[in-house]
C-alpha cells in the first residue's frame, strides 16, 4: 500500500484479510499490520462512495517480527467460488485492462520496429519479422477485445427480470436475480454462470445466519464480511431492500468485536450498505456515532480499524444530504486527528475537513476545523496545499461564506515561512511548497482581495524578506514573481545567468526558436478578435507589486547580493518588470520607474567603495532591456508577410536534417540515386527511404532531374511499381507508426509528378491508377468486379497500408490534372457508391479525410451528400473537416472554375448543417461558425446566408450563460499550475483549441462589427434588456442563478462596447457607471473580477476609453494612442475596498456552544461522578490537564466500578463532543472505561443496576 500523505491505496480485488492464527489457536490480531501485496492492481474499478479504494487487505506479521507469505483471498463458503468476470461491470473492467495492456504492447512494438528499420536491414531482418508478427497479433487481439467490450456493454443495458426467491421475505421489495445465459449451453456450468444465476437473497440469508455464530475465530467473520461486500458489488440494488433489524444487529456485533480486523470488516460492510440518506439515518440509529468516535481515538496499533472508520464517515459525503448526518462529535474527533501531527491518518482527516468546508462550512467552523487547515498551510508539508487554499478562497468569494472566517487572514499564513526570519533557514522543501501556494493565491480574485488588507501587508512582507541573507528563499521569491507575472525567460537567459556577454547571445540569428506563435499571425487581419484577459489581470497584479515596493526590493537585492548568479537573475527580472510596466500599465503607474531612483541615489551619493556596484548594475539592467527589445524586434522581423501562420515553427525536428537542393548537377543526382539501393535490388527493405524522401521532395521537382529519373534510370519505375496494388508490396505492409513514412513518400511522389507535364503523362500511363481503380471497383456492386479477398477489405484497411492509397488519391485531388485522371478511371462514381455502403464507415473516413476539396469539383458535391445522407458519425466527421476550409483566407481559387472563394462554399455547407436533425452535428457546426465569424469579411458572408437559429435553442442562442462558463474555465486553465498539452486525436485536429486566457468569440461582439448588425441589435432591444438586468441585480450576493445571469449580461455589454460601432450603445444608458460600481463595491469577489474584465473590454474602443476615463479609471495605450485594454482605477484602493470587518463579523453565524455538561454536573447527586465530570473538563486546560489525569487515575483505582456506568460515559462523551479536546485526551478518557460499557450503549441494554452487577465481572481489555 502506498502510504504517501497518509492516504491508503488498495487494489481493486483485495479484501480484508483475517488475522493469522498461531499454533495454539490464538488470534494474532494485535500484531502490526502491512497492507497490499506488491503485485496488487492499482486500477480504478469504481470505488464505493466516500472511499479512497473499494477494498482493503491486511497482512499481519508473527510476534517474532519475521515476515510470512501473504494469505490468499478469503471467499465465502456459502456463496461458493466466484470468478473474476462474475459480473458485467467486472468483465468490462477486465476487458478495459486487457485493452490498455495490449495498447502499451502495440506502442512498444511500433517504437522497437522504428528503431530496427533505422538499422541495417540485413542484420535486423529476423528481429523485424518477430516484432511485426507480435504487432499483428496485438492488433488482432485489440480488435477482438474491443468487440467483446462493445458486446458486454450492450448486454449490460438489457433489462433483467429476476425470479422471486423463497427467502424474499427478508426484504421489503422484490429481490434482483440475474437470469442465466441461454445463448450458450456449455457455459451454464461455469463459475461465472453460477454467480449470474445465484439468488442474492438466499446468499445474504446464509451469510447473515453464519454471522450469528459466536465464539469463532476472527478469520471466520472476516471471510463472511468479504463475501457480503462482494455480494453488494454484484447486486448494487440489494442494499436498498435490506431488512435493517436483522442486518443492523449483525453489524453491531461485528463493530463490538475485540478483534480489530473484525471491526474494520464491519465498517467496510456498513459502508457498502449505504444507499441514500434514509439508510444513513438508519445506520446512525444503530449508535454507530459512538463506535466511530471510539475507533478514531485508538492508537496506531488499530490503524486498520481507524482507517475503515474514517472511510465510513467519508461515505456520508457522497450521499445527497449526507453531510447533514455527520454529527458534531464525530467531526470534532476527526479534527483532533488532523491536529495530531504524528498521526498516520492526518492527511486523510485534513482532506475530509477540506471537503466539508466547501459543503458545510458551519460544521467545520463550529468544530474548530479551520485551525488544522491553517497549520497545514503554514507547515507546507501537505501535498495538496493548493486545494486547501482553494477551499478558503471559495469561502472568501461571497459575504455569507466569508463571514465564517475569523479575520480573512487565513491565507496570509502561506507567507509566514518567507517572512519569518528564524524559520526561513534549513526548510527548503517547506519553502518550495509554500512558493507554489503563494503563486496560486496571487492568481485568483479572492486571493488578491484577501491579501489586500492592511495595504497588501503580506505582499510587502514577501518583498521585504528579500533582504534576509537566505539564497534559496530569495531565489524562490524571484521564481514566484516570474510565475505570477507569466514572464518567460528568453533563450539567452541561461547564458546571461552564467555570466556570458549578451552581445554574443542576443543576435537575431539565434532568436528563431523563441518566436511566439501569437506573433506568427501578425499578417492576418487585425480586428481585435484575440483579446487577452490574462494580460489585463497581470497588469493589475504588476501594479500591486510595484505599489508594494517590488522595484525597491529588487534594487536592494542587486546591490547587496554577493551571489553573482542570483544578482543577475534579479537584474533580468528587474529589466523584464520595467519593460512590462512601460508596455502594459497606464502612465500614472509606470511613470518614474525607469529612472530607478534607489540605484541612482546610491551611485550618486554613496560611498566610494560602494559606487562601482550600482553603476555596473544599472549598465547591466540597461543591457538586458536593450537585448529584450532586440529580441522582440527580431521576432517581428522574422515574420515576413509572405509567411503563413506557424510556418516558422512547423516541423522543427526535420529542420535538423539537411535537405537536397532543388537544382543539383547530374553527377550528384546519379550518385544519390545509386546510394538509395533502388537500382541494386528490388527488395524495398534494403532501400534507403530517407534518401528517397529527400529526392522526391527536392531534385525530383526539377523537370530535368525528373526526366532523367524516368528515361535514364529505372529509379522511378521501381518506386512506382512498389506502390502498385497487385504487386502486394505496399499494400501488404503492416499499418504501424514507423511504416507511415511509405504513405508520406508516396503522396509526395504523386505531388512531384503532377508539377510537370512529363510527370503527369508518366503517372497517367502507369499501371498504378488502373490497378487502383480496379481494386476500388471491387467495392462497387454495380461494377460487376468481385474478389474473394478484396484489397480494401475491413481487415486490410485497418491492419495494412492499404488505406494509404486514399492519401495518394488525396494528393492527386489537389491538382487539376490529378482530378482529371481520377475522373478518367471513373473513380468518382465509385466514391459515390462507397458512400452508400452502410457498414464501411472506415472507408468513408479514409476517403474524405484524405481528399483535398480546395478545387471546385465533384468532390465537393460528394462531400455535400455525405453531410446530409450518411450516418451521424460520418456527418460529424465531415462537418469537422469543413473547419479547415471555412477558416481559410479569402482568395480566388483561379483556374477555369467560377471565382468563388475558398471559404464561401464551406460556410454555406456549415449553415446547412445547422438544420441537421442530430443535435451533436448542429453543435459542431455552431462551434466552427463562431470561429469563422472572428473575421469581418467571413462574418458578412455568414450574415448574407441568413441562418435560422431559433430551432437550435441553447446551442444557437446568444452566448450569455454559456459564455460565462467558457470564459471562466479559460481563465482557470490559463493560470493552472500544469498545462495539459496532450496531443490531439485525428478526429479533433480540425477544431482549433481556444487559447486559454483569451476572450472567446461572442455573438454580440461579432454582431457589433457591422452597421447592419448594430441596427439589428438596436431593433431587437436586447442591449436595453441587459442594462435593465444589471441595474436591478447588481448588488446580488447569494442566488447563483441570478449571479450567472448578471455575469452573462456584463460580458454581453463588454463585448458590444469593445467595438467602435457598438460603443455608441453606451451613451444611451448609464451602464458604465453601474459596471464601475460593481467593480468597486460588489460583495462578490468573482463578480468584481467580471466587472473588471468587462471594463477592460469597453476600454478597447476609443469612445469606450473616453467613458472609462470620465468615471475615474485609466487605460494603457500604445505609442499610437490605441488602447491595450488594460484599464485600472487611478487609485487601486478603490478596486479593493471592502465592507468593514466588523460588519462581516456581525453576519457570522452563532457558534453552537453545547453546555449540556454544566446542568449535568449540577444535577449529579453522586459526588464521585460529579468530581469525574469536573476533572474531565479540566483535561481541556493545558495547565490543569496533568493533575486532572492523575486524579482520574486515583479515582479509578479506588472505585473501578464507577467507570462501568453507561450514564457516566454518555455525560463525558457529551463534554468531548461539545468542545475541542486533543486526541490523546480523548483517548485517555475512553481508556478509563470498561469495554462492556460500549456494548451497553450500542445494544441499549438495561443499565439500571450496572454499577452493582458489573462490579463482579472481570475487567476486559482496554479499548486502545
Amino acid at each position: 500500500m502506498s502510504n504517501e500523505g497518509g492516504i491508503a491505496k488498495f487494489g481493486s480485488r483485495e479484501v480484508l484479510q483475517a488475522p493469522f492464527a498461531g499454533r495454539d489457536g490464538r488470534s494474532l490480531s494485535n500484531t502490526g499490520a502491512m497492507f497490499g501485496p506488491r503485485g496488487s492492481s492499482l486500477a480504478n474499478q469504481g470505488p464505493p462512495p466516500g472511499s479512497f479504494s473499494s477494498d482493503l487487505k491486511t497482512v499481519t506479521l508473527p510476534r517474532f517480527g519475521t515476515s510470512r507469505p501473504e494469505l490468499g483471498n478469503f471467499l465465502s463458503s456459502v456463496s461458493g467460488p466466484t470468478d473474476k468476470t462474475s459480473t458485467s461491470e467486472q468483465r468490462q473492467n477486465e476487458l478495459r485492462d486487457k485493452i490498455n495492456k495490449e495498447t502499451k504492447i502495440k506502442i512498444g512494438s511500433e517504437n522497437l520496429l522504428e528503431a530496427l528499420i533505422s538499422k541495417n536491414a540485413k542484420q535486423t531482418k529476423d528481429q523485424r519479422m518477430k516484432v511485426e508478427s507480435e504487432l499483428s497479433s496485438t492488433n488482432r487481439k485489440l480488435v477482438e477485445l474491443r468487440q467483446l467490450l462493445e458486446a458486454e456493454i450492450e448486454q449490460s443495458k438489457r433489462p433483467t427480470t429476476p425470479p422471486r426467491s423463497r427467502l424474499s421475505g427478508l426484504f421489503q421489495g422484490t429481490p434482483l436475480t440475474s437470469p442465466p445465459r441461454n445463448d450458450d449451453v456449455s457455459l451454464k456450468d461455469s463459475p461465472a454462470a453460477a454467480v449470474e444465476s445465484e439468488s442474492p437473497t438466499y446468499v445474504l440469508a446464509e451469510i447473515l445466519q453464519a454471522l450469528e455464530r459466536e465464539g469463532m475465530q476472527p478469520d471466520f467473520y472476516v471471510e463472511r464480511a468479504n463475501s457480503l461486500v462482494e455480494l453488494f458489488k454484484r447486486h448494487p440494488t440489494l442494499k436498498y431492500d435490506l431488512a435493517w433489524p436483522i442486518f443492523g444487529l449483525r453489524v453491531q456485533t461485528m463493530l463490538l468485536s475485540e478483534s480489530r480486523e473484525v471491526v474494520a470488516a464491519g465498517y467496510r460492510v456498513t459502508r457498502h450498505a449505504i444507499g441514500d440518506r434514509r439508510s444513513l439515518q438508519t445506520i446512525r440509529g444503530l449508535n454507530t456515532d459512538e463506535l466511530v468516535i471510539l475507533s478514531l481515538v485508538k492508537d496506531s496499533k488499530a490503524n486498520i480499524e481507524r482507517e475503515q472508520a474514517l472511510k465510513f464517515v467519508r461515505a456520508f459525503m457522497d450521499v445527497k444530504g449526507g453531510t447533514d448526518e455527520i454529527s458534531s462529535g464525530v467531526f470534532r474527533t476527526i479534527v483532533s486527528v488532523a491536529e495530531h501531527h504524528e498521526d498516520r491518518l492526518r492527511n486523510m482527516s485534513l482532506l475530509t475537513i477540506l471537503e466539508l468546508l466547501v459543503r458545510e462550512p458551519s460544521l467545520v467552523v463550529n468544530a474548530g476545523g479551520i485551525a488544522p487547515l491553517t497549520d497545514a498551510l503554514v507547515e507546507g508539508t501537505y501535498y495538496g496545499s493548493e486545494s486547501l487554499a482553494n477551499a478558503v478562497l471559495y469561502l472568501l468569494d461571497k459575504p455569507k461564506e466569508r463571514a465564517y472566517l475569523d479575520s480573512c487572514h487565513e491565507l496570509a499564513a502561506a507567507f509566514t515561512p518567507f517572512t519569518d526570519s528564524v524559520s526561513i533557514y534549513g526548510h527548503e522543501d517547506k519553502l518550495k511548497s509554500n512558493a507554489r501556494l503563494v503563486s496560486a493565491i496571487l492568481k485568483t480574485w479572492p486571493g488578491l482581495f484577501a491579501l489586500s488588507t492592511d495595504g497588501f501587508a503580506s505582499i510587502r512582507g514577501l518583498f521585504y524578506s528579500l533582504s534576509y541573507p537566505a539564497t534559496q528563499a530569495r531565489e524562490l521569491i524571484l521564481d514566484v514573481v516570474f510565475d505570477v507575472l507569466r514572464i518567460k525567460p528568453p533563450s539567452w537567459s541561461s547564458s546571461f545567468l552564467a555570466g556570458r556577454r549578451l552581445t554574443t547571445y542576443g543576435r537575431v540569428a539565434n532568436l528563431k526558436a523563441e518566436t511566439p506563435m501569437s506573433m506568427s499571425n501578425a499578417n492576418e487581419e487585425d480586428d481585435g478578435s484575440n483579446i487577452s484577459l490574462v494580460e489585463h489581470y497581470i497588469a493589475l497584479v504588476l501594479a500591486i507589486m510595484l505599489q508594494c515596493g517590488l522595484v525597491t526590493a529588487l534594487s536592494r537585492l542587486i546591490e547587496g547580493e554577493s551571489h553573482p548568479q542570483l544578482r543577475r537573475k534579479a537584474s533580468l527580472l528587474l529589466g523584464e518588470v520595467l519593460n512590462m510596466a512601460s508596455r502594459s500599465l497606464p502612465g500614472n503607474f509606470s511613470r518614474g520607474l525607469q529612472v530607478m531612483p534607489d540605484l541612482l541615489a546610491n551611485s550618486a551619493y554613496g560611498l566610494v567603495e560602494g559606487l562601482q556596484l550600482p553603476v555596473g548594475m544599472i549598465y547591466q539592467i540597461d543591457s538586458v532591456s536593450r537585448t529584450l527589445l532586440r529580441t522582440e524586434a527580431a521576432s517581428n522581423s522574422l515574420l515576413g508577410p509572405q509567411k503563413p501562420s506557424g510556418a516558422i515553427l512547423s516541423r522543427p525536428t526535420e529542420s535538423a536534417r539537411p535537405k537536397l537542393e532543388y537544382d543539383i548537377d547530374e553527377g550528384h543526382f546519379r550518385a544519390i540515386i545509386m546510394e538509395t539501393q533502388v537500382l541494386g535490388t528490388v527488395n524495398y527493405l534494403k532501400w534507403r527511404w530517407d534518401l528517397i524522401q529527400d529526392i522526391v521532395e527536392g531534385p525530383l521537382k526539377n523537370p530535368k532531374r525528373l526526366s532523367e529519373a524516368i528515361n535514364a534510370t529505372k529509379f522511378l519505375k521501381r518506386v512506382v511499381t512498389f506502390y502498385r496494388p497487385f504487386k502486394y508490396r505496399f499494400s501488404d505492409i503492416r499499418n504501424t507508426k514507423p511504416n507511415q513514412r511509405y504513405v508520406r513518400i508516396g503522396a509526395s511522389l504523386v505531388k512531384a509528378l503532377l508539377q510537370s507535364l512529363e510527370g503527369v503523362n508518366y503517372l497517367a500511363e502507369s499501371k498504378l491508377l488502373r490497378q487502383l481503380g480496379e481494386c476500388l471497383a471491387q467495392l462497387d456492386r454495380t461494377s460487376g468486379l468481385t474478389s474473394s479477398s478484396p484489397l480494401f477489405s475491413p481487415y486490410r484497411v485497418s491492419e495494412t497500408l492499404t488505406g494509404g492509397y486514399f492519401a495518394l488519391l488525396g494528393a492527386m485531388s489537389s491538382n487539376l490534372q490529378g482530378l482529371q485522371m481520377i475522373e478518367r478511371w471513373h473513380m468518382v462514381n465509385i466514391f459515390y457508391h462507397i458512400m452508400d455502403l452502410g457498414d464501411r464507415d472506415d472507408l468513408i473516413r479514409a476517403l474524405f479525410g484524405n481528399m483535398d476539396f480546395t478545387l471546385d469539383s465533384h468532390l465537393r458535391v460528394m462531400l455535400s451528400k455525405a453531410l446530409t445522407a450518411c450516418s451521424k458519425n460520418i456527418r460529424i466527421y465531415c462537418t469537422r473537416l469543413l473547419h479547415k476550409y471555412a477558416t481559410s483566407p479569402l482568395q480566388s481559387t483561379g483556374g477555369n472554375f467560377d471565382h468563388t472563394t475558398s471559404c464561401e462554399w464551406a460556410i454555406r455547407l456549415l449553415v446547412t448543417q445547422l438544420y441537421d436533425p442530430e443535435v451533436e452535428v448542429c453543435e459542431v457546426a455552431v462551434q466552427i461558425l463562431e470561429e469563422v465569424c472572428n473575421k469581418r469579411s467571413r462574418l458578412e458572408y455568414v450574415v448574407r446566408c441568413r441562418p435560422a437559429l431559433d430551432h437550435l435553442n441553447e446551442i444557437g442562442a446568444p452566448l450569455l450563460l454559456r459564455y460565462v462558463t467558457l470564459v471562466e474555465a479559460s481563465l482557470s486553465r490559463a493560470f493552472a499550475a500544469i498545462q495539459q498539452d496532450r496531443p490531439k486525436s485525428s478526429a479533433d485536429e480540425h477544431i482549433k483549441t481556444q487559447d486559454y486566457g483569451t476572450a472567446p468569440p461572442h455573438f454580440y461582439r461579432e454582431l457589433s462589427r457591422t452597421v447592419e448588425g448594430c441596427r439589428l441589435l438596436r431593433d431587437s432591444g436586447h442591449f436595453e434588456d441587459f442594462v435593465s438586468i444589471i441595474s436591478e441585480t447588481w448588488n446580488e450576493t447569494e442566488d447563483m442563478e441570478t449571479l450567472l445571469k448578471l455575469k452573462g449580461c456584463l460580458w454581453a455589454i463588454g463585448n458590444v462596447g469593445s467595438m467602435e460601432l457598438g460603443a455608441s450603445f453606451l451613451d444611451n444608458s448609464d451602464v458604465v457607471a453601474l459596471i464601475v460600481r460593481i467593480a468597486e463595491h460588489s460583495q462578490v469577489m468573482t463578480l468584481r473580477g467580471t466587472a473588471f474584465f468587462v471594463l477592460g473590454l469597453i476600454s478597447r474602443s476609443l469612445h469606450g476609453m473616453e467613458i472609462i476615463v470620465e468615471h475615474g479609471w485609466t487605460a494603457a495605450t500604445d505609442v499610437h494612442g490605441r488602447s491595450l485594454g488594460n484599464c485600472l482605477p487611478q487609485h487601486l484602493g478603490a478596486l479593493f475596498s471592502i465592507t468593514s470587518r466588523s460588519r462581516l463579523h456581525s453576519n457570522r453565524p452563532e457558534k453552537i456552544e453545547l453546555n449540556n455538561h454544566k446542568p449535568a454536573v449540577a444535577a449529579e447527586e453522586d459526588p464521585v461522578r460529579a468530581r469525574i465530570t469536573g476533572l474531565a473538563i479540566d483535561l481541556g486546560n493545558t495547565v490543569l490537564a496533568k493533575r486532572a489525569a492523575a486524579d482520574l487515575h486515583g479515582i479509578k483505582a479506588k472505585t473501578p466500578e464507577t467507570f462501568r456506568s453507561a450514564d457516566l460515559f454518555r455525560r463525558l462523551l457529551t463534554i468531548l463532543n461539545s468542545h475541542n479536546f486533543r486526541l490523546p485526551v480523548r483517548r485517555f478518557v475512553f481508556d478509563l472505561f470498561d469495554r462492556s460499557v460500549m456494548r451497553q450503549i450500542v445494544l441499549e441494554e438495561d443499565t439500571e443496576d450496572d454499577g452493582n452487577d458489573q462490579a463482579s465481572r472481570p475487567r476486559t481489555a482496554s479499548s486502545d
